[in-house]
């Protein structure tokens, strides 16, 4: 006989005896666990009512952290000059293929040599303005075309939030809401695109003391989990310019690789010198020419540059 029909046999003895058993609770939904086991050698008498009773299980496992699929319009996507995976072949989509290609390289470790968090890449800027979240928005939807690899694309810029809106979604919880708040999971509120291999981790609930949770500890400890939980991921994020907070340049000491957006004609030599002095822990620091002239041959009026920071 199985434990099952043992405890059913002896609570039934129990009721006939005249001894009120308390009820389980109506909320509480639970099976008993079954013990695959030999039969006892001694009678069901000889067994104290305790362990003739099976170890209640709920059926009802902790709510796992899923997180939530929104759709990307593409052609809201198109009229923020964003990249789409749709789009015929362009000088911008090319331009794009070669700046990732040696991120990636550095990221999957194939580089000249391996680099520490390379996963992690930073786009940020010396002054507000000169194009870091369209750089990081499209350099994400470029990687997320890759066969091999997955992406990222975190909006870090808390004090000027603007990724979700050129990617044409609302506001969400996101990196905030996991720094406060231990109980949530990076998975609860990352967004899952129609875009196969791109995931989207808003800045998430307005904070008033937002720039110090980006330097905290819990912040440490989320890029540390970050760079270790996906071994095929590459993690972009859009953070604040390096010359108005200093919180760019404590987040940046944490990361694999820096670019740093410069528009060209408009930053001034002296800002983008002081900007790389901001970020020399950094073990790669890259800079890319956002808005440089073309030529007329080519047939586009903007074109972007890229190159090593000294």
């Amino acid at each position: 006989m199985s434990l099952i029909e043992q405890a059913a046999q002896r609570l039934e003895q129990l009721r006939q005896a005249g001894i009120e058993l308390p009820s389980p609770p109506a909320e509480t939904i639970t099976e008993a666990k079954v013990e695959q086991a030999q039969p006892p050698e001694h009678s069901d008498e000889s067994l104290p009512p305790a362990k003739l009773a099976a170890e209640p299980v709920a059926l009802h496992s902790p709510e796992m952290a899923i997180s939530r699929r929104v759709e990307l319009d593409m052609d809201v996507l198109s009229a923020a000059g964003i990249l789409r995976p749709d789009s015929p072949r362009s000088k911008m989509a090319d331009e794009y293929r070669v700046i990732k290609r040696p991120l990636i390289d550095n990221a999957m470790g194939k580089g000249a040599a391996r680099i520490k968090d390379g996963n992690l890449i930073m786009i940020t800027s010396a002054l507000p303005g000169e194009g870091k979240t369209f750089t990081a928005a499209n350099l994400a939807m470029s990687i997320a075309m890759e066969l091999n690899n997955t992406v990222m694309l975190v909006d870090a810029d808390v004090g000027r939030s603007t990724l979700l809106k050129v990617m044409g979604l609302p506001p969400s919880r996101g990196l905030l809401d996991v720094l406060v708040d231990e109980s949530i999971d990076l998975a609860q509120v990352l967004l899952r695109t129609n875009v196969e291999k791109l995931t989207i981790l808003p800045t998430g609930t307005t904070h008033p003391r937002a720039t110090e949770l980006l330097a905290s500890d819990a912040m440490v400890r989320l890029l540390e989990d970050m760079a270790s939980r996906y071994a095929d991921r590459i993690i972009i994020f859009d953070s604040p310019p390096l010359l108005v907070t200093t919180e760019a340049r404590i987040l940046a000491s944490h990361m694999g690789q820096v670019v740093i957006v410069v528009r060209a004609e408009s930053t001034a030599h002296a800002d983008v010198k002081h900007a790389l002095t901001t970020i020399e822990a950094c073990p790669v620091k890259l800079m890319l020419l956002n808005q440089g002239k073309a030529s007329i041959q080519d047939g586009y009026g903007y074109g972007y540059g890229y190159g090593y920071g000294n």
